[in-house]
């Protein structure tokens, strides 16, 4: 889930930055810092904008370093469990399909992906189902639900999320509208 937030942080400028323009050194800093990594809160922020100082900043003996209190914008990503997703395919293996959604990734395990047994066809870098005849590929657009997460907030890239497939409304898209379509006809049938 995306949300757009206020925090105030402290940035460190080093003595040989002091002499630059300093509104520009504490913008970058702050995105050096804090963009593209998580928080304490588990949130990965994925961009800030706004930034702007809060009172003097403070020099610590020793150091030579400004230590500048900082408030800024700043839009974040926390997914949570059982939350609905949507996102793109981005590598299919023996095991399973990364789906990217957002800044992050998740593993659609091969289990996890159609009520029916599934084929790895490696050449194609595709799953088919054996009685279905469907088939998940990198590139494909899914829906999928959160069922288990572990964040790496050292490297995000590193994050356990699982995801599944396996109920009603959730899958690739074109089978959901397939799906729908179906249900739409036997309904007119009736």
């Amino acid at each position: 889930m995306y949300m757009l937030t206020e925090v105030e942080k402290v940035v460190r400028i080093p003595p040989v930055e002091l002499k630059e323009d300093i509104d520009d050194v504490i913008d970058r800093l702050t995105w050096d810092a804090y963009e593209g990594r998580f928080s304490e809160d588990k949130t990965f922020t994925v961009l800030i904008k706004n930034v702007r100082t809060e009172g003097p900043g403070r020099i610590v003996h020793g150091d030579g370093a400004v230590y500048q209190t900082v408030k800024f914008d700043q839009v974040v990503f926390k997914p949570k469990e059982n939350e609905v997703i949507e996102g793109v395919v981005v590598e299919v293996l023996k095991f399973g399909a990364f789906v990217r959604f957002g800044p992050l990734d998740g593993l659609l395990h091969i289990s996890q992906i159609m009520n029916d047994r599934v084929d790895i066809d490696e050449t194609n870098q595709r799953l088919v189902g054996k009685d279905t005849g469907r088939f998940l590929a990198v590139g494909d657009i899914v829906r999928a639900r959160i069922v288990s997460i572990d964040l790496n907030e050292k490297n995000p890239q590193d994050s356990k999320i699982g995801l599944t497939m396996r109920q009603d409304g959730l899958g690739k898209l074109q089978w959901i509208e397939e799906d729908f379509n179906k249900r739409k006809e036997n309904a007119g049938d009736e």
